[in-house]
């Protein structure tokens, strides 16, 4: 067996420096493995679609509503879960969304409490074939909980139209707040955040109910 060969003192320097440099290239490469490796995070959903409670309205139930597809206010386009601080900066829950663009969500759920109401014979969305006697726009303005006031606050802005070949007549234009409340205790877990607003906007909308049976027969 041959003994190993050795190496001169100046050649072992120059590998050295070569594997301490060469250590120095590769730190990147390991710091991006190591974030490649992070745990994924299924973030939760939670569905905005407040239910209204009680019987329908009772003499109600002759006319036809159409519900034209909600706007969302600048700031509410969004999906993930709120919150306003103190000192007025806003949050957002990056692990916490709804189901849906929330004013998406807010149609479904008005169209869906109307029906409920018995205010309408029928409640419609855009590319009916039927004849509405009523029209409803709504814009969604506010949908967060403010952590100052320990409150989720929803708020929408509704104009009710009467639609002829001849005219367009606003019969009313109202906004409608509805808040509910949060614990005290902080940080507020993002199940608590999404059942106080979807409360809240369940509140909103029974503002809005009562402003459309002044007008539904």
């Amino acid at each position: 067996m041959s003994a190993p060969v050795p190496v001169p003192g100046r050649v072992a320097g120059v590998l050295a420096g070569r594997r301490a440099a060469l250590g120095v290239l590769l730190l990147p490469v390991l710091a991006a493995c190591s974030a490649f490796q992070t745990p994924f995070v299924e973030p939760k959903r939670f569905p905005l679609l407040p239910v209204r409670q009680g019987p329908p309205l009772a003499g109600y139930g002759r006319r036809t509503l159409l519900v034209r597809l909600a706007r969302a206010a600048p700031g509410q386009e969004g999906r993930l879960l709120r919150s306003r601080n103190p000192d007025g900066t806003e949050s957002v829950e990056y692990y916490a969304e709804w189901t849906a663009p929330p004013a998406e969500a807010m149609e479904d759920a008005l169209r869906r409490w109307l029906l409920a109401s018995g205010l309408y014979a029928g409640v419609v969305a855009p590319g009916t074939h039927a004849t509405p006697d009523f029209t409803v726009e709504v814009e969604l303005s506010e949908l967060h909980v403010d952590l100052g006031r320990s409150e989720a606050r929803a708020a929408l802005a509704a104009v009710l139209l009467r639609e002829t070949t001849l005219a367009t007549r606003v019969l009313a234009q109202s906004v409608h707040v509805g808040t509910s409340p949060v614990p005290p205790a902080r940080p507020v877990p993002p199940e608590v955040q999404a059942r106080a607003m979807v409360e809240a906007l369940g509140n909103a909308l029974s503002g809005l109910e009562l402003v459309l049976a002044r007008h539904a027969l």
